[in-house]
């Protein structure tokens, strides 16, 4: 993993979102991120596309779901980095949250 492909991947706003919400609820599925982000299908996946190909998230199928979580392990440097995206540094992540929280027919799960 190199710093230029991380600094790709946080220049995106939209990106900054999920990886905000990943860090902070553990692990979503695109229908989650696209209730959260209020935004389409094939814009949140390509955007995951994007995170998981720089080494920055990980996947994990079950049956027909697939769920998005930060890749472990990482550089101290990144996982601080993605720590801040969590403290404040990405604005809409309560908004993101709340829509979540609200979503109709959210599956229930323990992280693995």
């Amino acid at each position: 993993m190199d710093h230029q492909s991380v600094f790709d991947v946080i220049g995106d706003a939209t990106r900054r979102r999920i990886l905000a919400l990943l860090v902070a609820e553990g692990e979503l599925c695109v229908c989650e991120l696209m209730a959260a982000l209020d935004d389409i299908q094939p814009k949140i996946s390509r955007h995951l596309s994007v995170i998981r190909d720089a080494g920055l998230a990980s996947v994990r199928r079950e049956g027909t779901w697939v769920f998005y979580r930060i890749a472990s392990p990482l550089p101290r440097w990144v996982r601080d980095l993605l720590n801040t995206l969590r403290a404040d540094a990405v604005p809409d992540l309560t908004a993101d949250r709340a829509r979540l929280k609200k979503m109709a027919g959210r599956r229930t799960r323990f992280a693995a």
